[in-house]
């Protein structure tokens, strides 16, 4: 395995990824998150899985950086989305969502929309091929396939 590009994945926020590349690391960095989330939630409840949460969120952030850039989309998109999700576990930190029986119209006014964004982010980033050829953000990580993954 080589370390430094498992460095580089999960912390850097240049470079391009391709959609292959982009599924494999968030799934497995989404099954770390699950699996920490729910023990923190075993431990302290709502608000330390919020603070383990928000622990995910910077090599979330970072892979998802790195496919947007092969899209060379504007990455204002993902910081509206990965602020949001920062305000919710803020907000649940802070006891504002109330409870998983009893959620607030806070977490509703909220997490609806930002569900529907990241669905559209998901189908944007996961399923779209990226920019063929170079583009401002690095060589295409695809040269020399056949531009099928």
């Amino acid at each position: 395995m080589d370390w430094h590009y498992l460095l580089w994945l999960l912390d850097g926020f240049h470079g391009r990824i391709g959609r292959k590349t982009f599924w494999i690391a968030m799934i497995v960095v989404g099954a770390a998150n699950m699996a920490a989330c729910y023990a923190a939630s075993q431990v302290q409840g709502d608000q330390l899985n919020a603070v383990v949460d928000l622990v995910f969120t910077y090599p979330e952030f970072a892979i998802a950086t790195k496919r947007a850039n092969d899209r060379n989309l504007p990455l204002w998109l993902l910081g509206i989305f990965f602020a949001t999700s920062v305000v919710l576990d803020l907000f649940s930190v802070m006891g504002w969502t109330g409870t998983d029986a009893q959620p607030s119209t806070l977490s509703y006014a909220i997490s609806v929309p930002f569900t529907a964004f990241g669905i559209a982010l998901l189908v944007e980033l996961g399923f779209r091929k990226g920019t063929v050829g170079p583009n401002p953000h690095g060589p295409d990580p695809l040269a020399g396939t056949n531009r099928t993954s």
